[in-house]
């Protein structure tokens, strides 16, 4: 292969890479796109994940050769599971389509899938996070000391606030199946939508740049990935303790359906005795039974009683 077509190659592969993560960051924001929206950029997104993986056939051609470093071991791990949950989330989004592939539509496995789904879409998002964060130190090259300091202080103040967002907004409930659904705000603004997600991705992006450099073992010390990894999460928690979520709902409580109540044992009135009968009782009130029928007879013979005329 000459060098022009390897550049061709690498460049389509970056503008691939590119499309998936503006498709992902629109398939984060379902109450902005809304359903049908929601369905076809999947259906894209799907396409554009098999793209990738044929312009990358020769990384898996080369996985059972050449020895595995940390950095190596690392990136295919999340590789994989990032192939893997992708799959799993197209799979349960075709199951539950009623636009873009209503013929895939799968009735019966609503109750696994729709839970599956809305997990796997947000190890989706976090894994692709891990995914660019490992790439970073490979694309930023060789940087001065002075100014990769920097980047990391920035970076690290960005994934602390998309940390507080992250726990501010749920995401480990769905992470971990705790909830069937998600809990969406629809009134908000569809560019706070997006940045909220940005930011969110680039807590993920922050913790695999610093682990690649780790497994790198480049000259940046252990204590300071460590320190900055750690600065940014004491920052993440300290927000969230100060601006919690206003979502109060019990998630536990979601899983859970009342049973219906048998028949056999609802509640039915016992009927009243003779001797309680209205008419023995003698109190001046007249029975007028349930509904509209013998409405009027009985309000009639109330009058007549009373002796009061009426028309």
């Amino acid at each position: 292969m000459s060098s022009m077509q390897s550049i061709k190659r690498d460049g389509l592969r970056k503008l691939v890479d590119l499309c998936m993560l503006l498709l992902l960051l629109c398939l984060m924001a379902y109450q902005v796109t809304g359903e049908e929206k929601h369905e076809w950029t999947g259906i894209v997104m799907t396409l554009t994940v098999l793209l990738h993986q044929y312009l990358n056939r020769r990384w898996y051609a080369a996985l059972f050769k050449g020895r595995y470093n940390a950095y190596r071991s690392v990136t295919t791990a999340v590789n994989l599971l990032l192939l893997a949950s992708m799959l799993v989330t197209a799979f349960c989004g075709m199951s539950m389509s009623e636009y873009a592939v209503p013929f895939l539509y799968w009735a019966r496995g609503l109750m696994v899938v729709r839970p599956a789904h809305l997990a796997m879409s947000h190890w989706s998002f976090v894994l692709m996070g891990l995914h660019l964060g490992l790439h970073v130190p490979l694309m930023l090259g060789r940087m001065k000391d002075g100014a990769r300091s920097i980047l990391t202080a920035v970076g690290a103040v960005i994934a602390g606030v998309g940390l507080w967002l992250f726990l501010r907004n749920g995401m480990p409930n769905y992470l971990f199946f705790r909830v069937p659904f998600a809990f969406l705000d629809y009134e908000k603004a569809f560019w706070l939508v997006f940045l909220e997600n940005t930011l969110m991705l680039s807590t993920w992006v922050f913790l695999g740049a610093e682990l690649a450099v780790l497994c790198m073992k480049r000259k940046k010390k252990p204590a300071l990935i460590l320190g900055s990894v750690a600065a940014a999460a004491v920052l993440g928690l300290v927000l969230n303790t100060a601006f919690p979520g206003d979502n109060d709902l019990d998630f536990d409580a979601a899983w859970n359906v009342p049973e219906a109540q048998p028949a056999e044992t609802a509640y039915t009135p016992e009927p009243l005795a003779e001797s309680a009968a209205p008419a023995e009782l003698n109190d001046g009130f007249v029975l007028i039974p349930a509904g509209r029928s013998g409405l009027s007879a009985n309000v009639s013979a109330w009058l007549e009683k009373n002796n009061i005329e009426h028309g």
